[in-house]
């Protein structure tokens, strides 16, 4: 080992720190991915940052802050350090501290950085700089503490300042509302004076929609079956990845009141197949979630990840936090995982080879969802048997489409440059996830699908259930209206393809789990009485479209979730898809609730109550998702 290492190892094996068997291991892991010996140690968990920077202190003759850390905050100037961007000072880990006459004081991780020296000349003008060591944890707190207002506005209202007409912040615009109480008035009138023929309207349009609904689905389902077998990343690939060529990479791990589930999180993220001293995880917790934040200290992460606390102010949503987090992230690329989450081990690897893999156009890729708690009940068989279906066959039907696609809310790997160029996520908006991905298609990106699986929790109890699906409604019908603001202008960047997966894919699958009750109710009667009255409402071909959408579509709707069980081989739940009706029934309480909350609390984050499972990790003998089976992003 080098003069430089051979001395750092030995201070701290001096110092009882650490053992020879520590230090054989961390120069091992050096010699296979790079990096500084000191961060490999932290990252391990041999040392604390504190025990480090005064070795490193002693080795490098330079004093070290850590122990008046709050002293020096106390006086520094926060307008000098202002003249830098966060995502600047976070890259090389340095933080100017104050101005003394022609010297510039400096904290910085590593004194022999050359870009520190760059960076302060052509911003301050200093003509002399002196550097004090700090950890990266302690640049960390004070850039945070610096920028604190000023990425607390930009998370809750950068969007909406910068894009108007891109956020949710406004539920409906003037136009919108106008041409719904016209709507209304002209529907009542035709009724009162017409109501055969204004009810045959209506349930003609509607059984329309079903149909185009139905046959859009089968489509894309035809098209992710066909290209099961390729996968955007081989295992050569990964395997050939040289691990120093491997960036910084930001996990954002938004928790809320969920200390039950944060030490399995933390034992999963421990094993993600990367080096960990490049791994910037940055846990992001609410003001007032104390007890999530002690139990998270209790699970004695690595000392190189990080925990932030998001200032109370409203809306208190997932995407506030994450956009909180998204400004003071380090890496090169970013994605999020939810508490609940055992991601497989390489996905990040994954997720690097295919942004080098794929042009630069591609600035996410979506892992697929599963959950690991399938067969706990017959609810979580039905979400797995949805699950598997959405994220195996219709997404990559719309990639292999070219289709916007709607993100889940986890697992989403992004370009970090792109993702804050496209605004982050919009704070007010439900499901801020599938809203990004329309808005990503919109300016000209694509997201890609990636063959990769994370297991999460499925809800296992019905109000919790609905508690969530009916957020998740909600913010479909948002993205719905927003992106149908303006319509011809949607049309004329995404194309009519794209604007018709907006309706039918986002808006239908809203109306159509809000609307199918009533046409089974309609059926039943008939089934029941046989009675007439009912048939002025089927006039012409509409009758054959109704019962098409009746026989096929529901056998179709059923069937595909049948094909859902194959690529992952959960063949025992085949039998359950003959009572997805039973589920459906779920959906329409949910869509109107959805609904209901659109005109009343639109801003409301439903909260989804995790840990519910007794069921811990995945299941006995689970492989997770076969490395062949995924559908590639099509260069």
């Amino acid at each position: 080992m080098s003069g430089e290492h051979q001395l750092l190892g030995r201070l701290l094996l001096e110092r009882g720190l650490i053992t020879p068997e520590q230090l054989e291991h961390a120069l091992a892991l050096q010699r296979k991915s790079g990096g500084l010996l000191g961060q490999i140690l932290v990252a391990q968990g041999y040392v604390n940052n504190l025990q480090l920077y005064e070795a490193l202190a002693e080795q490098l003759n330079i004093p070290y802050i850590g122990r008046r850390l709050q002293e020096l905050a106390a006086a520094a100037d926060w307008d000098l350090a202002r003249r830098f961007q966060p995502e600047v000072l976070l890259k090389h880990f340095f933080f100017p501290l104050r101005r003394e006459g022609e010297k510039v004081i400096v904290l910085t991780s590593d004194p022999r950085c050359p870009h520190v020296d760059r960076l302060v000349g052509d911003k301050t003008g200093a003509a002399k700089i002196e550097k004090l060591l700090a950890s990266e944890r302690d640049i960390s707190w004070l850039v945070e503490q610096c920028f604190r207002e000023e990425i607390l506005g930009e998370a809750v209202t950068g969007l909406f300042y910068r894009t108007p007409e891109e956020s949710a912040m406004r539920v409906f615009v003037p136009w919108q509302v106008l041409a719904g109480y016209v709507i209304a008035v002209a529907y009542l009138y035709w009724l009162t004076r017409e109501p055969i023929g204004a009810l045959a309207f209506l349930v003609g349009g509607l059984n329309v929609f079903f149909l185009a609904s139905i046959v859009f689905k089968f489509v894309l389902s035809l098209v992710g079956a066909k290209f099961e077998m390729e996968g955007a990343v081989t295992e050569d690939e990964v395997r050939a990845l040289d691990e120093k060529s491997l960036p910084v990479y930001t996990v954002l791990v938004p928790v809320f009141k969920e200390p039950e589930v944060v030490r399995t999180l933390v034992e999963g993220l421990k094993r993600l197949d990367y080096p960990q001293d490049r791994l910037d995880v940055i846990f992001l917790f609410e003001e007032e979630d104390k007890e999530t934040l002690r139990a998270a200290k209790e699970a004695r992460p690595p000392a190189n990840w990080r925990f932030i606390v998001v200032p109370k102010s409203f809306p208190q949503t997932k995407p506030k936090a994450c956009n909180f987090g998204l400004a003071l992230a380090r890496g090169e690329y970013l994605t999020i995982y939810d508490a609940e989450d055992i991601p497989e081990p390489d996905q990040l690897k994954k997720a690097v080879v295919a942004f080098r893999k794929y042009p630069d156009k591609y600035v996410c890729f979506q892992a697929a969802l599963n959950f690991y708690n399938r067969d706990e009940n017959f609810l979580t068989k039905m979400f797995t048997l949805e699950y598997s279906y959405w994220f195996d066959y219709l997404l990559p039907g719309l990639d292999r489409l070219n289709l916007p696609i709607p993100l889940g809310g986890t697992s989403n790997h992004f370009r970090t440059e792109k993702l804050r160029e496209l605004g982050g996520w919009d704070p007010f908006n439900m499901t801020e996830d599938a809203d990004l991905g329309i808005r990503a298609y919109g300016r000209g990106y694509r997201v890609g699908v990636l063959n990769s699986t994370t297991y999460e929790e499925a809800n296992s109890r019905v109000r919790n259930w609905i508690r969530q699906r009916s957020r998740w409604q909600k913010g479909y019908l948002q993205t719905f209206l927003v992106h149908n603001r303006h319509p011809f202008t949607f049309i004329r960047k995404v194309g009519f393809r794209g604007w018709l997966t907006l309706q039918v894919f986002i808006g239908g699958s809203v109306a159509t789990s809000a609307v199918s009750p009533f046409f089974w109710l309609m059926f039943i009667y008939w089934l029941v009485t046989r009675s007439v009255a009912i048939e002025p409402l089927f006039p012409g071909p509409l009758l054959y479209i109704s019962l098409f959408n009746l026989l096929v579509g529901n056998f179709l709707a059923i069937y595909l979730n049948m094909l859902a069980v194959f690529k992952r081989g959960y063949y025992h739940l085949t039998p359950y898809a003959l009572a997805n009706p039973a589920y459906w029934v779920l959906h329409a309480i949910a869509a109107w609730k959805a609904i209901g909350q659109l005109f009343t609390r639109p801003f409301y984050w439903e909260k989804t109550v995790h840990g519910l499972t007794r069921q811990e990790g995945l299941p006995v003998g689970e492989k997770g998702f076969p490395g062949s089976t995924a559908v590639s992003a099509d260069i």
